[in-house]
Parts: structure tokens; sequence; C-alpha cells
């Protein structure tokens, strides 16, 4: 497919790119140590962390993979980001307040206190490259977009966007990282309300596309046993809920102001989580009505489904629109990359660096030290796309699930538990997360599909969508079965600790039961700060977007771009009075 950008998407693309720069450079000067640097030291209100929640949670991947299984299977791709909204309420309810409460700069931080110093570096060095492959599969699936839309090689697209984020993580720390996603979310969310409108107006409406998409594929297609969709469905809710209820992904809230904001950060989050996916979907469940043969459309592409989203919106959004979706898409990896890079990086200064090669470094050094090991870690990023990109044989859906229950689901175990359950030795983490991953290796390698035909002694094959949901729900089960007893059974080895560590347990669960108040933080400079820095940035951005309803589009093209800008211009004005307000006070 022959796509044309014209000069105005190119402008918008670029104007996005210095945008996001500014803001790193705007909120350098909100860091003073590496609590600032890493976490914000826990400053930041509750709509910058729940928005921030919500971004870092998805990824470009969303609109190539998730894109593909709207494409194939309809509404099933719900249950995904579903199970996200109801993870965050359990963030709301549990997790979001325990994990504030911590009062650490790091999530491995806390693993240290909770589990000691041999789970912290086992912690460490498990993270440090999953967290990076994590973050390659999301740059990779910006990487297919991007060449789906430009013609570009992937691995280009990949080198190129990944150095753009690498410059904002570097310049501004969690202030920026966190600032930005904020900005993304204004970016992303009304320009996919624009996509999903022109989606719908192209192919009659809501009624239209409900009746005219292949009904044997609304709630997953590719079927020769039905009750496995239905095993699938509690499958991902429970691996969502795993995967944004433990130590190290609800260490999202250590940026927050108090317990409270933690909470309500999550509330919006969820919500987010509810509103987001239902317009996300349009466009791509509107292609497989009008483009059944995408591979005519983008022979580059080894998955063309995974373009599904893209080819809609070439042929209906207006000029210039084009490259605020672009911006808007680049926005959704660009959170979840640079989230990714400061996670890593703090991991390494606060978890390694600082406690095993220079307990006495000072402040300053640790800065450095943070600003380059981001740098590498980024570079690492950006192989792990490459890399990504030649894997011929998978597609980013199942690649993005797979990974999660294979890999992630093992490490999840022992931080779910973590938070509830007090009584185990220090080794149950370490031992739960090495028998979890030597699971994993025995069901990816004998718990095949072809196994269970046989087992079951069924007549009819398994499809290629079926095999490929139950070895994810095999991953997800198995792991999570196997890890919670082994984790449980250790208190049957338990022993109460005695003298320091006592202390150190005792005082970890203390805090884990004492709220944070905003008197203990002393945040109030920083809160009216941050609401009128992010209220002007905000309205600068919606200002731009607003003037591109001069472009000579029809009058519903106009309308779009007005939309747009007017949703900016308003959170934005509503946030700088509200800063300027707390000021005053």
């Amino acid at each position: 497919m022959d796509v044309s950008l014209t000069n105005f998407d190119y402008g918008v693309i670029g104007f996005y790119f210095l945008f996001m720069v500014a803001i790193g450079l705007l909120f350098r000067n909100f860091i003073g140590n590496t609590s600032d640097f890493f976490r914000g030291g826990g400053q930041m209100s509750w709509w910058m962390a729940g928005s921030s929640a919500f971004m870092v949670q998805f990824s470009a991947w969303t609109f190539t993979g998730a894109a593909s299984k709207a494409y194939n299977d309809g509404l099933l791709v719900l249950v995904i980001f579903f199970g996200n909204a109801l993870g965050f309420v359990a963030n709301y309810w549990y997790f979001a307040a325990k994990c504030r409460q911590s009062r650490v700069v790091t999530a491995v931080e806390a693993m240290r206190i909770r589990f000691g110093k041999t789970a912290e570096q086992v912690f460490t060095w498990l993270q440090l490259p999953i967290g990076t492959l994590y973050a390659g599969i999301w740059l990779n699936g910006l990487g297919v977009f991007f060449s789906a839309v430009f013609g570009f090689d992937i691995k280009t697209t990949v080198l190129v966007t990944g150095l753009v984020v690498l410059i904002l993580s570097v310049t501004g720390g969690s202030w920026a990282v966190v600032a930005s996603d904020f900005m993304q979310v204004l970016v992303l969310m009304p320009i996919s309300v624009v996509a999903a409108f022109f989606a719908l107006k192209e192919v009659g409406g809501v009624g239209e596309m409900i009746e005219r998409f292949p009904a044997d594929r609304m709630f997953g297609g590719d079927t020769n046993y039905s009750a496995l969709i239905w095993i699938w469905v509690v499958v991902i809710l429970i691996k969502q809920f795993a995967s944004t209820n433990n130590m190290m992904d609800a260490s999202r809230y250590l940026c927050a102001r108090d317990t409270n904001e933690a909470r309500k950060g999550a509330l919006l989050a969820s919500a987010l989580f509810i509103i987001g996916p239902v317009v996300w979907f349009v466009p791509p469940m509107v292609s497989a009505i009008l483009y059944p043969d995408l591979g005519s459309m983008f022979p580059q592409l080894k998955k063309p489904e995974e373009a599904s989203y893209v080819a809609i919106c070439i042929m209906t959004l207006p000029a210039g629109m084009l490259g605020l979706l672009m911006s808007g898409i680049f926005a959704a990896t660009m959170s979840s990359m640079d989230s990714g890079l400061n996670r890593n990086a703090g991991i390494f200064v606060r978890n390694f660096y600082l406690p095993l090669l220079r307990p006495k470094a000072t402040e300053k050094e640790l800065l450095m030290v943070s600003k380059i090991s981001t740098i590498v870690f980024g570079l690492g990023i950006i192989a792990a796309g490459i890399l990504f990109s030649q894997m011929k044989e998978i597609g980013l859906f199942d690649l993005m699930l797979k990974f999660g229950g294979y890999i992630a689901i093992p490490m999840q175990v022992p931080l779910i538990w973590g938070l509830v359950v007090k009584r185990v030795p220090d080794w149950a983490s370490w031992v739960t997360i090495i028998i979890g991953l030597c699971v994993s290796f025995a069901v990816k390698t004998w718990m095949t599909p072809e196994w269970t035909h046989s087992i079951l002694g069924l007549d009819t094959e398994f499809s290629g969508r079926e095999a490929s949901d139950l070895s994810l729900i095999y991953g997800v089960v198995i792991n999570l079965t196997v890890g919670s007893i082994v984790y449980l059974g250790s208190g049957l080895f338990y022993k109460e600790p005695t003298g320091e560590r006592k202390e150190e347990v005792d005082g970890f669960f203390k805090n884990l039961e004492t709220p944070v108040t905003a008197d203990e933080t002393g945040t109030v400079e920083k809160d009216s700060s941050q609401g009128k820095a992010l209220g002007i940035l905000s309205m600068i951005y919606g200002g731009f977007v607003f003037l591109l309803a001069l472009i000579p589009n029809p009058l519903l093209g106009r309308f779009a771009f007005m939309f747009c800008g007017l949703v900016l211009l308003g959170i934005g004005y509503a946030l700088a009075k509200a800063g300027k307000e707390k000021a005053t006070a």
C-alpha cells in the first residue's frame, strides 16, 4: 500500500517530538537526587500517577498486535483490557496503598527488606534483562506500525524511535517520564475517539459494523472447541490481575504524593481502561469488513493484520490527522519504554551499584551513574527490538502474551504473595522463581497442543488459534499454581527471624499498615508547580492542535482538530488554575 504523508503530517510529528524533548528539559529542574530521578521524590499528584500507570500498561502493541486480535476475533480482545481495568480496581482496594506505604525508592528495595539481600540480587539480575526484553517487544510493535505507514525498514524505525525516547529519559528522569505520560494520555485519547468516529462513519455506524462483521468471528473465530474460548477468557483475567498487582508493577505508585493519591491514581487508570478499548478496537473491526485482504495492501509485513488499525485510518482521516495519530501511537510505546528505562536504571543504581560497588557514593555520583545506566539500558532495548523483528514465525500478539505467561508470571507469584503472607522464609521468593522458570521450560517443551490432543484422545485437531491459546493457558495456570504451592508451602520451614533481620521485616509490615500522608512528604510546593507546568504545556499543545483546523479539509475534518484541541485546552486550563490556587492558598 502506497502511503504518502502530507507536509502537514510531517509538521505535526516534528512538533510532537520537539514538545517531548521540551518536557524533559523543563522538568530537569525538578531533580535533586536519585529519589527525584527514579520516583519523582514521591511528590506527584494522583492524575500524574494514574495517567502514567495507564500508559505504562500498554504500548503501540495495542494498535498492532492487539488490533490483529480484534481484526481476527472481534470483541474477544476486550477481555485483555477490561482485565487491566479489574486489576487497577484491585490496586485501588489494596496494592496501590501497600506499595506506596513501603516507603522505598525502587521496588527491589522493598524486596530486599521483605526477603533479604540474596533475593535483592536475584530480582535485580532477573528484572534487568526481562525488563529490557519486554520494552524491546513494545518498541518492535512501534516499528511494525511505522513500517506499515512509512514503508521504512522496521529495524531502522526501531533504532530512530528508540533514540528519541532515550533522549527524553536521560534528560528529565522520572519527572519527565511521568509528565510525558500524562501529556501522552491527552494526545492519545481524543485522537482515538476521532479515529473510531471516522471508521464508523465509513462503514455506516455501529449497527452496520456489528451486522457486517463476520458473525463467526465476533467473539472469536477459527475454533473447533468453543469451550476453550471461555477458559482463555478466565485465564487472561487472572493474568492481567497478576501483571498489575505485584510489588514490581505496583511500584508505579511510589511516585504518588501519599496513600490517597496513589489509590485515586489507580482508580483513574481503571476508568481509562474501561473507556479506551471501546474506541481502540473499532477501527480494526471496520478494517475486517472493508479490507478482508490486508496481505495485498501491506505485503511487506509478515503479519498484515497487525496493520488493520492504520489501514482504515489512512483511508478515512483528514489531512494532518494521520500525523496526529502517529504521534499518539508513538506516545503509547514511548510511555512504556521510558518507564522501563527509568525503572531498570533505578534498580541497577540503587540495588547493585550503591550497596555492592560504591556504598559511600555521593548523590552527585549516583545521579551521573543513573544517566549513564539509562543510556546503556536504552541501547539494550533498541537491540532487543531489532532482534524481535527477525522472529518471522510468531506475531506480536502471541509474542507479548507468551512472554508474560512463561517468563513474567514466575516472577510475579512471590511478589503478589509477599505483600500478603508474612510467615515464609526469605529463600521462598527466589526458590519460587527458579522453580517457576523450570516449570515454564517443561511446559513449553512437553505440554504442546499435540500432546494435549493425544492425551485427551480428540478426533479434531486444534486450530492454529486454539493451539496458541492453549500454550498461553498452560503457561499461566501451571505457573501460578505451582508457584503458589511452592511459596505457601515454604511456610512449613519458616523460622522467626532474630535481631536486625527481625526488626527489618517487622518494620516493613508496619510501614505497609501505616498510610503515607501529605504532611509526611511535605510536597505542597511541587504539587502546585506540577499542576501549573503541565497545565501550561497542555494549553500550548492544545492551541497547536486547534490551529490545525486551518488545514484545508472538509468541515468535519476541521471539527475533528477543534475537538482534540479543545480537550487539551480545557484540561490544561483547569490544571493551571488549580495549580495557581494551591500556590496562593
